[in-house]
């Protein structure tokens, strides 16, 4: 399999309309070429022209903590000055894309809809249109497959948008990153040049569970794995509410636990539930950061067991709901602060993707899959698949 900057690097018939070209690169330490090289240190050993770097969450390193706002720097790899994208501002100004004539986005994405990568690429797209600047998005496969009959809602309501959804989609959308930019610049009418470079070798129904989690680099810091990015569109609503995801420990969003879970309770229950392709079992630990930190907690961590058959946003909506069973009235929404221009919906609002979502999930509203089906997801998007 060869990614968009293999291919980028490789192939002249690919790459050569951008060589000698005045180049933006939207990137982080995680974008690495097939054999293991950062790609912006490959393209920079090619004698390939970049002008000015652009960082997303969690900086050019790829390490700093989520939501952490991140100051531009020199980078330390290439000496090319780096903006950040997540900080101040979440798009580039005119003044930085003067003088370039396209933006390379290579970016590692996960296939959930509230991780941050995309959205900031959304900016960029924007942005270079008004600029005249063009795009180039150096594909990368969905590490949780494009099998989209197993995309899952619901649909982004436009009025809580924020840095983790922006526009319509489902939280499992099954699309690459370039398939994204291609949906967003037909469908948001965004007026400019888009050059996708495909990915070879890879087939929708592909995961990266398997061989390929042998050289998986962990896209931020708590993603250290291809089966917690599987379970991340279902464990990632737990960070709306007051029980911890595992954020600080060695499982991070393979594990729900809280000071008042009753952790045997709770994985008797998953697993009486049948939740396909899952298993929970007890499981505790104290965590460092966020909620419940320096607590020992309760719980459970989960087993994928089927990842054909498993869905994750429906099992984190029955992980919580099941909390509001097990031990009522425990279960709480998390405060938040919006980010300048974001809609003033709450943490889990943002996550979920609708208005109200604490109180339908806590109260079993979302229980039912048939909910969460998006059956009208394929046919929205098939204008803009790359992949068989």
């Amino acid at each position: 399999m060869q990614t968009g900057i293999d291919r980028l690097l490789g192939d002249d018939a690919v790459g050569g309309r951008w060589r000698g070209r005045r180049l933006g690169l939207l990137t982080n330490d995680l974008a690495l070429t097939s054999d293991l090289t950062r790609g912006r240190a490959a393209l920079a050993s090619a004698g390939w022209e970049l002008a000015l770097l652009f960082g997303p969450e969690h900086g050019m390193s790829g390490r700093a903590r989520e939501g952490a706002h991140i100051a531009d720097m020199p980078d330390p790899v290439t000496g090319v000055a780096v903006r950040s994208l997540y900080g101040e501002s979440s798009r580039p100004s005119p003044r930085d894309l003067s003088g370039i004539d396209a933006v390379l986005v290579d970016l590692p994405d996960v296939g959930s809809r509230f991780y941050t990568y995309a959205w900031t690429m959304s900016h960029m797209l924007e942005a270079c249109a008004d600029a005249g600047v063009a795009v180039v998005v150096l594909d990368r496969p969905n590490p949780l497959g494009g099998d989209l009959a197993r995309a899952e809602g619901p649909m982004l309501d436009p009025s809580v948008q924020s840095l983790v959804g922006r526009w319509p989609m489902p939280i499992r959308h099954g699309l690459t990153i370039g398939e994204l930019a291609r949906h967003w610049v037909r469908t948001r009418r965004i007026d400019v040049e888009l050059d996708v470079i495909e990915v070879t070798g890879w087939k929708r129904d592909e995961t990266a569970l398997g061989r390929r989690e042998l050289t998986w680099m962990p896209p931020s810091p708590n993603l250290p794995s291809a089966a917690t990015a599987m379970l991340y569109p279902g464990t990632c609503l737990a960070e709306g509410v007051n029980v911890s995801e595992g954020r600080s420990t060695a499982v991070p969003f393979r594990v729900i636990a809280a000071p008042y879970i009753d952790g045997e309770r709770y994985a008797a229950r998953i697993d009486a539930e049948a939740l396909p392709g899952v298993r929970a079992v007890p499981y505790g630990f104290t965590p460092l950061v966020r909620d419940h930190a320096e607590e020992p907690c309760e719980g459970i961590i989960l087993h994928i067991t089927d990842a054909d058959a498993f869905r994750p946003v429906r099992t984190g909506v029955r992980l919580l709901s099941l909390i509001e069973e097990l031990h009522p009235g425990c279960l709480e929404e998390r405060p938040g602060v919006p980010m300048p221009g974001e809609s003033d919906a709450s943490p889990l609002e943002r996550l979920f993707g609708v208005r109200g979502a604490f109180e339908e999930i806590r109260l079993g509203a979302w229980d039912d899959p048939a909910r969460l089906a998006v059956p009208e997801w394929a046919d929205i998007v098939a204008p803009d698949l790359l992949y068989a």
